[in-house]
């Protein structure tokens, strides 16, 4: 009877601890993906943040055209348009 028990208590304790040990490693693998969501959430924040500038940036009319006419070459009617070309740089080969 004694040795049953004992067999049965053996059991037990090796099935607990199998069940710790894969414990451990599902918390280990949890805390890297946490680590790995938690950057991504850092980073969107960040673009968030980036993107609520521009809405506030743009919202005025005045920096919309602004940044239209820089983007399109648009022009209101009036209004001269020049366009510059950066002048190439001869490289010299010796």
């Amino acid at each position: 009877m004694k040795n049953a028990i004992s067999i049965v208590l053996m059991i037990m304790i090796a099935f607990l601890g199998y069940q710790l040990f894969n414990l451990y490693f599902q918390h280990i693998d949890l805390e890297k993906s946490s680590e790995k969501l938690n950057t991504q959430i850092s980073s969107l924040k960040n673009e968030n943040e980036n993107l609520n500038s521009d809405i506030k940036y743009f919202s005025n009319p005045v920096n919309l055209e602004k940044e239209l006419k820089s983007q399109s070459n648009y022009k209101e009617s009036g209004e001269k348009l020049i366009i510059v070309i950066p002048q190439k740089t001869a490289s010299t080969s010796q």
